[in-house]
Order: structure tokens, then sequence, then C-alpha cells
């Protein structure tokens, strides 16, 4: 198969692993910048270039794509699934998932347990909002926010006031959620690929620190999951329509309960954590599913 993988940085941990799965198992492989290529929108010969040389011949595409880059990323996407070429995450679904309020959203309308969420727009909501979820201690999430930037602890309530003030003093738009201490600064990453849970570890905030990411100082160690937490991770990423996914989930005491789910979950953790060949089992999922003009996002919304 020719698999191309979209980005940035062909040295980064989890695009090398892919490169090299994909190599180890005999496939032609080339790694694309989307953020240099253009684009022909013609209805009939729909074409993605890159360094001055059309894009053909692609059995499938593995979409590595930053959250500052959506837009642009799931364009080109959208423009290769166009072509008939087969995406391990579809463009819909990755959009979907990177949409904070509309993927609780859709979370919550399938059941999903999830931490309570408020948000709103007036300035003068602010105390109700506070008091729909809970009261203080909240957490307060930017929506644009990722690997722990712009997550917030807010303890007391007039810390809650003062940081919602200054969110919307910038215009930025943010959920406000439950702070769910019994977690412990503790979360765990399920990794699905397909329908199954392949991998799971338990991120462990540092000293002083509510944020458990790993980019963040956090340790991750090899956890065994419960059916429940698995089955929660497993049916999440189905209602994002994503192949491949990372879930992120809290214990809390009424059972697991849904951070986020990411459509481009880093593979390094991950493996180092559990010893497993996360990137060959993507690249196996590829070959048992590629098929051309097969694009049909899972989920629904």
């Amino acid at each position: 198969m020719k698999i191309g993988i979209l980005s940035t940085n062909r040295a980064l941990y989890s695009t090398a692993r892919l490169v090299e799965a994909c190599e180890r198992r005999g496939h032609e492989v080339r790694v694309i910048n989307h953020k240099r290529c253009y684009m022909n929108i013609a209805s009939h010969r729909p074409a993605v270039h890159y360094r001055g040389e059309a894009l053909t011949g692609f059995d499938a595409i593995i979409p590595r794509i930053g959250a500052s880059v959506t837009f642009y990323g799931t364009a080109v996407v959208r423009q290769f699934e166009m072509m008939g070429v087969y995406s391990v995450n579809e463009s819909v679904a990755i959009t979907r998932s990177r949409d904070k309020l509309r993927a609780l959203q859709l979370l919550s309308r399938k059941g999903l347990g999830m931490p309570v969420t408020g948000i709103a727009n007036s300035p003068d909501d602010t105390a109700d909002l506070l008091r729909l979820v809970g009261g203080a201690p909240v957490v307060i999430k930017l929506l644009e926010g990722t690997q722990g930037v712009g997550v917030v602890l807010a303890e007391t309530t007039k810390a809650a006031e003062s940081v919602i003030e200054a969110f919307r003093g910038l215009h930025a738009n943010f959920l406000v959620q439950e702070f769910i201490a019994e977690a412990g600064g503790a979360d765990i990453r399920a990794f699905v690929i397909g329908d199954k849970v392949v991998a799971a570890m338990q991120r462990q905030a540092r000293e002083g620190e509510f944020r458990s990411n790993l980019h963040r100082g956090g340790s991750a160690q090899l956890i065994k999951i419960t059916p429940e937490e698995r089955s929660t991770a497993v049916r999440a990423a189905r209602v994002m329509g994503l192949n491949v996914a990372g879930v992120d989930l809290l214990r809390a005491n009424h059972g697991p309960v849904i951070m986020e789910v990411n459509s481009s979950p880093g593979l390094e953790g991950i493996e180092k954590a559990t010893g497993k060949d996360i990137a060959g089992m993507i690249i196996e999922f590829i070959e048992k599913n590629a098929r051309h003009g097969r694009t049909r996002t899972r989920g629904s919304g």
C-alpha cells in the first residue's frame, strides 16, 4: 500500500514510529506537511498538490493534525477523501472531536458519563452558572486549549469569578466544569483502535499540579481498566466517529467520566508505559479496512 502521513515534522516520535511501522510491514510511506499542501477544488478532478507536484496513488492517509491548524488540516483531509483516499480518521470526525462543546453535547446525548459542565455568554449569569456545576472548586477551560493550556482550577467562588471575568475580557470561549476531587490528580488515557481499547495508562499529575498531561511533567504507568471504563472509551470514540482515538477518563465516585476525546493521540507516552506496538496496530487496522472511496463517518452530529 501507499500510505501518506499528514504531519508537520517527520522527527516527532509519533510520526517516526508510524513511518517505521509502515516500512516494517512493507508499505510505501510518505510524510506530507499538510500546512504546505494546496488544492484544486474542481468538481470532476479534485487534487492535492505539494512541493510542486500532484499527490496521487495513495491508498490511505493518517492525519496527525495539531489543534492550531484544525481548519486547514481537515480541509486537506477532506480533499483526499474527495479523491477516494481512505483516511484512518475522517475530516468530519476530527472537526467534531476538536470542538469541545460540540463533543460534550454529543457525548451527553448518548448518555455517556462526564463532569457536570456549564457554559454561558453573559456575565450576568456567572453566579448561577457556578451553582449549576455544584460551586467551587471548579475547573475552567478554554475551548481552544490543548495539552492542559488554558485550564484553570478555581478553588473558591471569588477565584472562579475572577478567572471567568478575565476570560470574558479576552472574548474567549470557555467551559466551567465540576472538579472531580476523588481522581487525585490522575486520569486514564485509553487508546482506542477500531472498536477495541488496545492499551491504557494512568497519568499522574506532579505534586502541586492538578493537570496530569505528560507535557506538564505528569508521569505515566500501565493500568488495568474496568469493563465499564473500556466500554465508555469505545463508545466515546464511536460517537465522535473516530477509528483511532485517545479517550481521557477520570475515576469519579459515580463511575468513569470523559474529559476529552483526542483525534491525534500521541504514541510516545502510551507505548513506553505499556510496551505495546501501537503504531503497528494502527497500520494493521488500515490494512484491514482501507478501501478506495470508503469515506463513511460513524456516529452522528
